[in-house]
C-alpha cells in the first residue's frame, strides 16, 4: 500500500491476520485487497462523506434519528450501520453502540474488520482464489460492485507481492462433520445443507452420500449418529466424532 502513511498500523495488521486465521496467501491477499480499496490505502479511517446517506437505512439497523452520522464507515473496512457496531462491540466485549468513533481507531477498526470478514465466512471465498469468489467478497462487504476494478487491482497487486499461486478453485465448507463445497444444489450428487456457504441460496455445503463401513460382517452407511435409525459404532467412519457407522437393526 504505497500510499500508506501509517507504518504504525504494522503490528495492528499482523494481529488482525492471527485473530482472523487470515494465515493463507490467498486469504492475505484477499482481505488486504478489500482493506485497501475501502480505506484509500489505509488513509482513511473514517468515511469522507457525512453518512447522510445512510439516514433511515433500517437494512443497517439505522432506527433513530441521526444514526446514518453516527453509524456511518469507520475503521479499515469501514464498518456502517447501528447493527453492524452492535454486534461487532457484543463480539469484541466494547459498546461501540454508545462510542461509535472507536471503530476508527487502528486498535479497534482493525478487529471490527476481522470480525465482519470472519462473521461473513470471507476465508472460504479467499481460498478458492478465483475472480469470481473475490466478487462474491466484494458484494459481501459493499452490497454490490462498487470499486470493483479498484478491488481487484489490489487483489492482483498482493498476489503477486505475496507470492500467492493457484488457489483451491472451490470454496469448502464442513456438515456433519463431513468436509465438502459450496456448490449449485443441483450440481450435487450427495447431500446439501444450508446456510454453511457464503453467496446465493442456491449455494449450498454439499456432502458426499455416506460411504459404506463394515463392523463385524454387517455392512453400514456413515452418518451423523443422530441421524441414524438403527445401531451406530464408533472408529469405523472418518470425520468428526459424531459421525459413526450406522448400520440397521
Amino acid at each position: 500500500m504505497p500510499n500508506n502513511r501509517h507504518p504504525e498500523y504494522l503490528s495492528h495488521i499482523n494481529a488482525a491476520l492471527v485473530e482472523g486465521s487470515i494465515n493463507t496467501c490467498h486469504r492475505q491477499a484477499a482481505f488486504l485487497a478489500q482493506l485497501a480499496h475501502e480505506s484509500g490505502q489505509l488513509v482513511y479511517m473514517e468515511e469522507i462523506a457525512s453518512g447522510e446517506a445512510y439516514e433511515g437505512r433500517l437494512d443497517l439497523g439505522n432506527t433513530q434519528p441521526g444514526d446514518g452520522k453516527r453509524f456511518k464507515g469507520r475503521g479499515p473496512i469501514q464498518l456502517t450501520g447501528r447493527a453492524n457496531y452492535r454486534a461487532a462491540g457484543r463480539a469484541l466485549g466494547l459498546d461501540l453502540e454508545a462510542n461509535p468513533q472507536l471503530v476508527a481507531t487502528p486498535q479497534v477498526g482493525f478487529r471490527t474488520s476481522v470480525w465482519f470478514w470472519t462473521v461473513h465466512k470471507l476465508n472460504a471465498l479467499a481460498d478458492a482464489g478465483t475472480l469470481d469468489a473475490f466478487r462474491q467478497i466484494t458484494r459481501k462487504i459493499n452490497g454490490g460492485t462498487n470499486g470493483q476494478a479498484d478491488r481487484e487491482k489490489y487483489w492482483g497487486r498482493a498476489k503477486t507481492t505475496l507470492g500467492c499461486g493457484s488457489g483451491t478453485g472451490v470454496v469448502s465448507c464442513t456438515a456433519e462433520g463431513v468436509t465438502g463445497q459450496c456448490i449449485a444444489t443441483t450440481s450435487c450428487t450427495g447431500k446439501s445443507v444450508a446456510g454453511l456457504c457464503p453467496g446465493a441460496a442456491g449455494i449450498q455445503c454439499c456432502i458426499p452420500s455416506g460411504a459404506s463401513c463394515t463392523v463385524n460382517g454387517r455392512t453400514g452407511v456413515c452418518r451423523d449418529k443422530a441421524a441414524c435409525a438403527g445401531t451406530t459404532f464408533s472408529g469405523y467412519c472418518p470425520g468428526a466424532a459424531n459421525i459413526q457407522c450406522c448400520i440397521s437393526n
